[in-house]
């Protein structure tokens, strides 16, 4: 009787264990907290080091009352510049929180903007009222063009260009050549002709950072002489098992996304993919992805 009972016990505390562990794996899976991700890059042509806050897919999600915590993390981690790297709004989603984060953080940093597939799928009203907010908080949107920068004494060249599906929301011009399709099969303005303008605007050899929405081009950002090359859009893949699957799905990438979120090295060019700030507004949750301020320092 005794070694039944003891058998009964020990299968008790068997599945207890199981469960308890089945419990804590999914509260690890699904843990939707904002993390702070961190990369350091050499660059050669810095002398005092350039604290970038990489921001990219926000579509307007909610952190905090007044989106005071995504404000607070910025801060905490006291960066030189911001970067904004398209889907900071969405095109579902009103742009409260979206404005909200702006309001907190445009008059403490330097920020500057490209756009993403969302703002430009939002139709051509609600798209310029986006980049209206964006305007009154000072916010440049680099779309095309090439500028340069003194951040913390250093001097560097930015580069920004729009989506692709910008074709969505400005005027359709059929003298220009379309080197891509979107997933539907529709033809996109020459993303080929934008980078091209923006690299040969570069106007010295300093150290030149692109900004674009889409990691899915990293074969064609390595045909170019930017040194770093931030995106965004893909979501950390949505499903991951850290350090066997890094992405199970990314949109313009299907499955087994190759740019799901990460660093990437070319032969001379490094791009930093953030895996974004995107909770409610996903179709389905994202798993062991936990949406992420990206830091990254220039040394």
């Amino acid at each position: 009787m005794n070694s039944k009972k003891s058998i009964f016990t020990r299968k008790r505390i068997v599945t207890l264990a199981i469960i308890l562990a089945l419990v804590v794996l999914a509260i690890l899976a699904f843990d939707s907290r904002l993390l702070i991700r961190r990369y350091t890059i050499e660059a050669e042509e810095i002398t005092n080091s350039i604290r970038i806050a990489l921001v990219t897919d926000l579509h307007s999600c909610k952190y905090g009352e007044g989106q005071s915590e995504l404000i607070e993390a910025v801060a905490a981690q006291n960066p030189d510049v911001v970067f904004l790297v398209g889907d900071i709004f969405d095109d579902v989603l009103e742009d409260t929180n979206t404005e909200l984060f702006l309001a907190g953080i445009a008059d403490k940093y330097p920020c500057y903007y490209v756009t993403g597939n969302h703002e430009c799928w939002s139709g051509s009203y609600n798209f310029s009222v986006k980049m209206s907010i964006l305007e009154k908080y000072d916010i440049p949107v680099l779309s095309g063009e090439t500028m340069t920068l003194t951040v913390n004494g250093e001097t560097i060249n930015l580069c920004g260009v729009d989506d692709p599906h910008i074709y969505l929301v400005e005027p359709y011009d059929e003298t220009k050549p379309k080197e891509y399709l979107d997933e539907y099969g529709n033809q996109m303005q020459d993303y080929t002709g934008r980078l091209n303008a923006v690299h040969e605007a570069v106007p010295n050899d300093n150290y030149t950072i692109l900004l674009s929405h889409r990691p899915e081009f990293f074969d064609l950002y390595a045909e170019y002489d930017f040194d770093l090359v931030l995106c965004g859009h893909a979501h950390g893949g949505q499903w991951r098992i850290p350090g066997i699957l890094n992405g199970l799905y990314a949109p313009h990438q299907g499955i087994f996304p190759k740019y799901a979120g990460g660093r990437y090295d070319a032969e001379n060019m490094t791009m930093i993919v953030s895996r974004g700030l995107a909770r409610e507004t996903t179709w389905v949750p994202r798993i062991f992805n936990r949406p992420e301020l990206v830091v990254i320092d220039l040394e």
